[in-house]
């Protein structure tokens, strides 16, 4: 692992993250939305994996890049809008990843890893994707499903739920039993489980 490498990638992708105009606010605490959740999702994958390679730390630190230059809104709404908003993301994610990748002098084999698990390529198959995918998870799970439930109904949040957990393996679904939920939260988990085949 190249050490000096890997430090100017991560400042350039923190610098980058930045300039998020959103901002994250929670106990008296403020920072660019997008650079919040690449440091929480960052911090998953290290938890989950100690040894993780350098392609899966270069990936969980630009997974989210530039986020907020392709919002939602330009999208039309409904699942069709909304799965090619994801589809468009991720692949301007994976292209602004190589880009800076390629700044700091990284070589095609590793550009092309650090994309396939930006893409989430075959995930279920490939463990560093997976584990991209239970740092994912868990993030949402830590940080925007109270928010969620305070949007959309219970069922919708059953369902939300179950498709999340489906995703996890073993040692992300531990890892999301181990989290402080709120009370409304701790319910509605509860009841996707209980009736979840997984």
């Amino acid at each position: 692992m190249d050490i000096v490498k890997l430090n100017k990638a991560f400042s350039l992708f923190d610098d980058y993250n930045r300039r998020d105009p959103t901002v994250f606010k929670a106990d008296g605490h403020s920072e660019p939305l997008t650079y919040f959740y690449t440091k929480k999702l960052y911090d998953w994958v290290k938890k989950l994996d100690p040894d993780a390679s350098e392609a899966l730390l270069l990936a969980a630190r630009s997974q989210h890049i530039g986020r907020w230059e392709v919002p939602r809104s330009t999208y039309p709404e409904g699942r069709t809008g909304y799965l090619q908003w994801r589809s468009d993301l991720a692949r301007f994610h994976a292209q602004k990843a190589a880009d800076i990748l390629n700044i700091v002098g990284y070589d095609e084999d590793t550009i092309d890893r650090v994309q396939l698990i930006i893409l989430k390529k075959k995930l279920k198959i490939d463990a560093e994707v997976q584990t991209m995918e239970d740092a994912l998870c868990l993030v949402f799970l830590e940080f925007q499903y109270d928010e969620l439930i305070a949007k959309h109904a219970d069922e919708k949040i059953i369902h939300i739920l179950r498709k999340t957990w489906s995703k996890m393996t073993d040692r992300g679904r531990k890892a999301a039993l181990a989290l402080d939920f709120s009370e409304k939260g701790t319910l509605l988990l509860g009841k996707a489980l209980d009736n979840s085949s997984n």
